[in-house]
């Protein structure tokens, strides 16, 4: 931590000298936004200590202090239209709450879409309020009440770039349905905004409505479609006074009582058929400042999270999950340090220097087991506690600090009556510090983060310690309709000697390449410093022409250096990578003809490696059009004329893959029904049949009444590599011989849920998704010339009298002379997967939850069954195996001030 700590303390000299140097009244009143249109005033009033009795009704005297604002205008479809129906509001406030009242006026009060769903949801008619607390013209806390009675609350940032659903803050409402329409009281206390201490504080808002049956959305402030931005074309909210200066403290204090039954394995002393856990821990919140909070969680627990779904990989690459765990997901949006986040999109976009599901995962080692032995190893690593800081401060002063210790996990070992230890996981610390800056009103960004990761001994092939960093600049100009973007990135990793070299040999960097000159391995190397980055360029907003039509852009590069290293702490796919993307779109706003909206959008890659090989190439072309009738469709087409993959033999040499096409169709009927669906299809291959890929999904949701909903989603993949699949890197000789195949891939998938509804507090959820993936792999051989522009001559495929397969394993003697050679294992499989979540949900008082759940697993020991048909195979074993059964019921209960 010693590192870390020092590199934060001059990083934050720096940014207070900046501050004195650059500092800007980024709170200035402008009466004109950046989109052109005049900013919208409202002034509210104190009621002191008196207080409002909630009923959905603002008929109280209070209400009469302040006027009712309307003048809605629509947002979409018909931007700057008049909305079907009115809406008006009033906001008041006391010593500790912030009012609001709405009136959603409606001629049709029976058409009112009262829908049921659990929280952040956002189901039904609504009207929605943001609020930019620190009228930094950037941030804002988001308030969805609907007439049903459901909440949502956002966390936004990046001026409307980013929505956090998770942020749960504390807060009431309730609505009531009249002859003129439904009308809501809301009460949220000011313990739940971050603000600084201002004399004659204003605040940025504005009002969204949203008619559920029209699909129509109308806001109190215009914001033209084409802005880009969201927080900075807010209206504002004057006259607040007092504001109240008490600090934000919550304590949410947990049990948690849970109990596993699992199929009982004769002899193993861990598998004796069931498990018991019983457990205590503590979630808070503390407002070290008004614009400052901490977080902490001390022992979590994550049980009532829902399963990820099943995925399998035979390209090498780490499969990519988001993040589902509340602490972590909450307020991530300022962690969430992205190193391309292109528009035209691409695996570079999943880099990360921060990965939250690296805290808590499973182990990485695994015990050396004997012969009779036994061991119990835990799935998952331990966290012992999280902390949290973050806020803003009135300067425009971004902070992020994040800090994570995971317990040592050892593996208990049996033999006998005999028991030892082996440590699978060491102590480790996780730290991120993340610091923005804004400028200009939001128009110049600065921003720098830091990343480190510290263990104790114990697992040799992991890195002692991690760090990463990264500096970030955006600049906007002409209304934020264009702007630059640029950010560099560097790591440095240290270890043993074994441990580097591990990193060095890896997937992600593959060093031994012995047709890359610019690369190399060095077994003496116990530490690795590498670099990356992003620039890029674009137009995100701007007037539309005569048929209203708007046209964006984005270019730029990034890069990652071969020596790169983010796996610690982030997530990196591949280094040794200079990307090069384009992106540009036409965009109908308006609605014309038969359609809402129309999107038409291009789309080109290029890639080079740090050696200067020009290794990819592919085309995209696209169409989106929402029909009036609210259905969608859209599709696409791709060409990848090249490309040449240095990771797909695993380290050996690079291979030229055979350039193809693909193509993808989408229709999804109209949302707002009771029955509705969607369909995906994605089709293509290679020129000439070298590869081949089909998939295709799907779904349909019932929703017979407001509170109960109904969906099943398969899914199925079709997918042949003719002889290019790695297989194994074999030695002959002085020879590294890069086994290949062809693979025969097919997946299939049932995700269904069952969504119950009783009360916007209660409610019954039920998720399962029975999941089979199968690899067939036959014509083995190897690689002989791997850039050969002529497919065929890249391989040579072992006669009859060259390969002997036996049990999973192929004897291979290449020159007939009845001597093996060398072998390998072939690696077919069919693997099975059965996971399901039922879980009852009580937030019984504000805050405070009450959770029954029941999981289930089932993975079938089904890797031989390759001839039974896919489905037939996968619900086969499925119901005849023993099910991994949990029980858990997690009891939490929040204290506020």
């Amino acid at each position: 931590m010693k590192y870390t700590i020092t590199n934060l303390f001059f990083y934050l000299l720096l940014m207070s000298t900046s501050q004195t140097l650059f500092a800007q009244d980024a709170f200035a009143n402008e009466n004109i936004t950046s989109a052109g249109i005049e900013r919208r005033q409202y002034q509210t009033t104190s009621i002191g200590d008196e207080d409002i009795s909630l009923d959905g009704i603002p008929n109280e005297i209070a209400w009469q202090k302040v006027d009712w604002a309307s003048s809605f205008v629509q947002h979409e479809p018909d931007n700057g239209g008049k909305p079907a129906q009115q809406t008006s509001f009033k906001i008041l406030q006391n010593n500790k709450y912030l009012y609001l009242a709405y009136r959603a006026f409606d001629t049709s009060p029976d058409s009112i879409v009262e829908r049921l769903s659990r929280r952040d949801e956002f189901p039904g008619d609504w009207i929605e309020i943001n609020i930019d607390s620190y009228h930094d013209l950037r941030t804002a806390f988001s308030f969805t009440f609907s007439v049903s009675g459901v909440k949502g609350d956002e966390f936004v940032t990046d001026d409307g770039g980013n929505w956090d659903d998770n942020w749960n803050p504390i807060w009431e409402g309730i609505s009531h349905i009249d002859s003129l329409g439904w009308t809501a009281e809301l009460r949220i206390p000011f313990s739940q905004f971050r603000y600084g201490n201002q004399t004659d504080p204003v605040w940025g808002f504005q009002v969204m409505r949203r008619v559920f049956r029209k699909e129509e959305r109308s806001t109190w402030q215009p914001v033209p479609r084409n802005a880009n931005g969201w927080v900075s074309q807010f209206g504002e909210l004057h006259g607040l006074t007092n504001l109240p200066k008490n600090k934000q403290i919550e304590l949410a204090p947990y049990i948690l009582a849970q109990t596993e039954h699992f199929e009982k394995e004769p002899g193993n002393p861990f598998l004796d058929g069931s498990k018991n856990k019983l457990a205590v821990g503590l979630d808070g919140k503390l407002g070290i400042t008004r614009d400052m909070i901490l977080d902490f969680t001390i022992n979590p627990d994550f049980g009532q999270v829902e399963a990820d779904p099943g995925s399998i990989r035979l390209d090498g690459y780490e499969v990519f999950f988001n993040e589902q765990r509340p602490f972590f997901v909450e307020n991530n949006n300022l962690f969430n340090y992205q190193v391309a986040g292109s528009a035209a999109g691409g695996e570079y976009d999943q880099d990360l220097l921060f990965y939250s599901r690296r805290i808590g995962g499973e182990p990485h080692g695994y015990p050396s087991l004997n012969a009779g032995e036994f061991a119990d190893v835990p799935g998952n690593t331990s966290i012992l506690g999280a902390t949290k800081f973050s806020g803003k401060t009135k300067n425009g002063l971004s902070i992020g600090i994040l800090e994570s210790i995971t317990d040592p996990i050892k593996a208990t070992i049996a033999n006998g009556e005999s028991r030892r230890k082996e440590i699978v996981e060491p102590l480790s610390n996780y730290f991120v510090g993340r610091f923005v800056k804004d400028f200009d009103h939001g128009n110049t960004i600065l921003g720098a983060i830091l990343t480190s990761v510290n263990r104790k001994p114990g697992v040799a092939e992991l890195n002692r310690s991690a760090y990463s960093g990264g500096i970030d600049f955006q600049r906007s100009w002409k209304n934020k309709w264009y702007q630059l973007k640029f950010d560099a990135i560097m790591s440095h990793v240290e270890g043993s000697k074994e441990s580097i070299l591990a990193t060095q040999t890896g997937f992600v960097h593959l060093l031994q390449r012995s047709d890359a000159g610019h690369l190399g391995v060095d077994p003496s190397l116990t530490s690795l410093t590498g670099t990356g980055g992003t620039l890029k360029i674009g137009k995100y907003g701007g007037a539309g022409n005569k048929d209203g039509g708007v046209v964006h852009f984005e270019t730029g590069v990034t890069w990652r250096s071969p020596h790169l290293e983010l796996n610690d702490a982030g997530f990196l796919g591949a280094a040794d990578q200079i990307n090069h993307f384009a992106w540009a779109s036409y965009a109908l706003e308006q609605p014309f003809s038969i359609f809402r909206n129309a999107r038409l959008n291009y789309n080109h890659w290029g890639r080079w490696d740090f050696g200067g090989r020009f290794i990819y190439l592919q085309f995209n072309t696209n169409a989106h059009f929402w029909f009036k009738n609210n259905w969608m469709i859209g599709g696409g087409f791709d060409i990848n004329p090249l490309e040449i993959s240095n990771n797909a033999l695993r380290g050996a040499t690079a291979l030229r893959k055979p350039p193809g096409y693909g193509y993808n169709v989408n229709i999804q009927s109209d949302s707002r029904k009771k029955v509705t669906m969607n369909f995906n299809i994605f089709n293509g291959g290679g020129y000439h049949k070298e590869v081949t890929f089909f998939s295709v999904s799907g779904g349909v949701e019932y929703q017979p009444i407001d509170a109960l909903s109904f969906s099943i989603a398969p899914g199925y993949g079709h997918f042949m590599r003719k002889q290019d699949q790695f297989v194994a890197n074999v030695n002959i000789g002085n020879q590294v011989r890069s086994i290949v195949s062809n693979v025969n891939q097919q997946d299939f998938s049932i995700s269904t849920r069952i969504n119950c509804y009783f009360t916007p507090h209660l409610s019954l959820q039920y998720y399962g998704q029975p999941f089979i993936f199968r690899a067939l792999y036959k014509n083995f051989g190897y690689v002989t010339k791997p850039l050969d522009i002529k497919y065929d001559d890249r391989f040579h495929t072992f006669s009859p009298q060259e390969i002997t397969l036996s049990n999973g394993t192929a004897q291979v003697d290449e020159n007939n002379d009845g001597q093996i050679d060398y072998t390998f294992s072939t690696p077919d499989f069919n693997y099975i997967q059965f996971r399901s979540n039922l879980v009852v949900r009580w937030e019984y008082v504000a805050g405070s939850e009450l959770f029954l759940v029941w999981s289930q697993g089932i993975e079938p020991d089904a890797f031989g069954d390759l001839n039974t048909p896919i489905v037939h195979s996968l619900f086969e074993n499925v119901f005849d195996s023993h099910p991994h059964n949990i029980f858990l019921l997690k009891f939490s209960y929040r204290f506020l001030n």
